[in-house]
């Protein structure tokens, strides 16, 4: 019995004008008219989620990839870096001149590019980009030629009086072996090919999930969730109804249990008719 679904974002709840289908609207409230708990677990922070998951009514967020969990009343996970780790990230940043955000519960600050690229609008743009993005080339000139270029860009920031619960980072992919040399106590994780997440090392969508788990009484086995993307591969392959999206990488698929319909094409719907959620 399916008793809580999550769902990730980008890909997932919102489709590529970064709205939620109706269909989708419609088949969340059928579940919570049947005491079903819906929630996201996503990379995103709380920073004005509810505008960018278009206001849906969600009982419990997952955010920060599992760091910060909470429901409207209760914070249920909160772990953020120690002070040891943090000091490690922005000093990387600052040696590499790296562009990096630091998130905390209010806000996200750090690179000027980076809190560009998390506009809603900007967020659309990243569909037209090539699927070859050279994302080594453009990390290497904005670090060489950035007007912010100094070096302690990021040292003296005030957010990082704070808890800082995630970071994102400009990286390619092909840097994930000399990323984790240089940031132990660090966990990786991406949702895309430009930028990487780095959280404390231990943490993920599926502790977070977990530990809803343990606060609401229901077992792994009986959560059902949603995504498309590397990030969301431990959390498919970790529940008890793992769905990839149509649109989904294929090594998201390959973890799956079934495999919907496109982010475009009422998947969400069509999957909770699959599993008989819904009618």
């Amino acid at each position: 019995m399916i008793k809580a679904i999550f769902f990730d974002i980008d890909g997932t709840l919102l489709n590529k004008h970064t709205k939620a289908l109706a269909s989708t609207k419609q088949a969340i409230e059928k579940a919570q008219a049947q005491g079903i708990i819906c929630g996201v677990a996503t990379g995103r922070g709380p920073v004005h989620l509810s505008q960018q998951i278009d206001e849906l009514n969600l009982d419990v967020f997952v955010t920060y990839n599992g760091q910060l969990v909470y429901t409207e009343e209760e914070t249920i996970r909160a772990d953020h870096f120690c002070d040891e780790t943090l000091k490690r990230i922005v000093s990387f940043s600052d040696f590499y001149h790296r562009q990096i955000m630091f998130g905390s519960r209010r806000s996200l600050e750090g690179s000027s590019l980076m809190r560009f690229g998390q506009k809603k609008w900007a967020k659309k743009l990243v569909r037209f980009l090539p699927k070859h993005f050279p994302t080594t080339f453009v990390k290497n000139l904005i670090s060489r030629f950035s007007i912010h270029r100094k070096a302690q860009r990021y040292h003296d920031l005030d957010i990082l009086k704070e808890p800082i619960y995630q970071c994102v980072l400009l990286s390619p992919q092909a840097e994930f072996d000399f990323l984790s040399e240089q940031l132990p106590g660090c966990q990786l994780t991406r949702s895309n090919p430009y930028t990487l997440d780095i959280i404390p090392i231990g943490g993920s969508k599926l502790v977070g999930i977990q530990k809803c788990a343990e606060y609401f009484g229901f077992t792994l086995d009986e959560v059902m969730a949603f995504g498309d993307s590397w990030n969301d591969i431990e959390m498919l392959s970790g529940v008890g109804f793992g769905v990839a999206m149509g649109n989904a990488e294929d090594e998201v698929k390959k973890v799956a249990k079934y495999v919907t319909r496109t982010n475009e094409e009422d998947g969400i719907y069509q999957a909770l008719r699959h599993y008989g959620v819904i009618m």
